[in-house]
């Protein structure tokens, strides 16, 4: 595979033996590589301002801003750019925050040169990747809720939006998305670029991948 093509990645962590390491692991990859480094959180929100990146991979403990901190202003700022945390510590807390300010994957730093690949990897196919005691720590959560009478969390579209994805999903284009739903062209289009924003996709292919996976299509 080409350099060109090539996921290109900023590395956040205030320790610098830290990131040579992590960068050895990643540049030994020919389909990654790491175009920016930071020492915190403040200085990778500036990096991922001024590079051209795929993905952020954020320590969670920096100073001046946390790797949290700077997951939801990336987040918001570059919301096509994909989120990594490494933390030292297996801890609930930050893995759900980690999610909440729009990871998709975290990696312990104990097993960072068995795992970190993958991780990378499947943040850019748009799959979640968690550690074995993270997919736990969710399940337990789950039940929890479930036993407490609690509400399960919702999905974060609205009704119309997940019928706007149906619809997608099931092959129409924007003009008959607009005849069934009775609603402007251009509305469909508005509601697309929120969906596609809620989610960090980008194409009507991970949208259907997406509507199967949480049903509202069939496979």
């Amino acid at each position: 595979m080409s350099a060109v093509t090539a996921t290109r990645i900023l590395l956040a962590d205030d320790h610098a033996l830290v990131r040579r390491g992590l960068r050895l692991i990643l540049d030994a990859e020919p389909d990654l590589t790491v175009v920016a480094e930071a020492p915190d959180g403040a200085e990778a929100i500036e990096a991922a301002d001024s590079h051209d990146l795929d993905l952020a991979v954020l320590d969670i403990a920096m100073p001046r801003m946390t790797g949290i901190q700077a997951a939801r202003e990336i987040s918001r700022r570059a919301p096509k750019v994909r989120i990594l945390m490494l933390s030292m510590y297996d801890n609930e807390q930050y893995f759900f925050e980690s999610l909440k300010a729009g990871a998709s994957g975290y990696v312990l730093k104990s097993v960072a040169d068995r795992d970190l690949i993958e991780a990378c990897r499947a943040a850019m196919r748009g799959e979640p990747f968690l550690y074995p005691g993270a997919v736990t720590s969710l399940i337990r959560e789950y039940l929890q809720r479930n036993r407490d009478g609690g509400r399960l969390p919702d999905t974060i579209l609205t009704p119309r939006e997940e019928e706007v994805v149906k619809l997608i999903a099931e092959g129409n284009s924007t003009k008959e998305i607009a005849d069934i739903l009775v609603i402007s062209a251009k509305t469909v289009d508005r509601h697309r670029a929120n969906i596609l924003s809620k989610l960090g996709m980008r194409d009507r292919l991970e949208l259907t991948r997406y509507a199967i996976r949480v049903g509202l299509v069939e496979p």
